[in-house]
């Protein structure tokens, strides 16, 4: 759904999120209605970015909040509930709708406007929910990204629900699913499941809490970490609020 235009605030240029060797920027910048609101930038000729070209991340759903784009420069690619957009600065700003199945990712070669960037306005909806979309979710999440991307790390699948729950790794006994469970549920993120599953979105939650959020921390998965994390004491007050996270609380780490 096109929304009125979102006007770019002033930016606060300390602390971006730098993922993938350069390939993706993150801007922290200052809205009052928002939870977050970030200007990311895709360098589409980056080959980090070109190696991924070839795969859509895989799709998810936020049952607390609703999630905005909108962009600035270049061409975005949106898919809602299988349906794919291909955004520009025309288009204003597209709302997505808390529980909707979506994805977003750089626009396939030939469809990004002849440019090599693309610039855009990612935020989301006010929520009091306290394992949500934010800042802190995402320090973490590209974190964990980049050293399995970048320095050939093992990707753990509880690792990944603890702090979001996007992943294309299907449901497994495999004991990688633990770590990447752990990561998806902080962030108020759960995977998208086949339109056939019965009650699929609440199944795809359940599984996310209790797998990420409580089997994942019992077994040491814990959703943030220090060595990426700016506002520790946020982190710390998250945790804090989980009975099985809060022995992670620990504010005198220093990495």
């Amino acid at each position: 759904m096109t929304t009125n235009v979102l006007i770019p605030p002033i930016r606060d240029p300390s602390h971006p999120i730098i993922a993938f060797d350069g390939a993706i920027t993150t801007r922290l910048i200052s809205h009052q209605s928002r939870t977050f609101t970030f200007e990311v930038t895709f360098q589409l000729q980056h080959p980090q970015l070109i190696a991924l070209s070839t795969k859509k991340p895989p799709a998810h759903f936020h049952p607390y909040q609703e999630e905005y784009m909108q962009v600035l420069e270049g061409r975005l690619c949106i898919e809602v509930e299988g349906r794919e957009r291909v955004l520009g600065p025309e288009d204003g700003e597209v709302r997505v709708e808390s529980w909707a199945n979506h994805r977003l990712y750089p626009p396939p070669t030939g469809t990004g406007g002849g440019g090599t960037t693309t610039r855009f306005l990612l935020s989301g909806g006010e929520t009091e929910e306290v394992f949500r979309l934010d800042t802190v979710f995402f320090q973490n999440w590209y974190g964990y990204q980049d050293e399995v991307v970048l320095r050939g790390a093992k990707m753990d699948l509880v690792q990944v629900f603890s702090v979001s729950c996007i992943t294309s790794i299907p449901l497994t006994a495999d004991p990688r699913l633990l770590s990447l469970e752990a990561m998806f549920d902080a962030g108020g993120s759960y995977l998208s499941v086949p339109w056939w599953v019965p009650f699929g979105r609440g199944l795809s939650r359940t599984v996310g809490i209790v797998v990420g959020r409580w089997l994942g921390a019992m077994l040491g998965y814990q959703p943030f970490y220090r060595k990426w994390t700016t506002d520790w004491e946020l982190a710390c007050e998250k945790m804090e609020t989980s009975h099985f996270q809060k022995r992670f609380a620990d504010r005198a780490k220093t990495e």
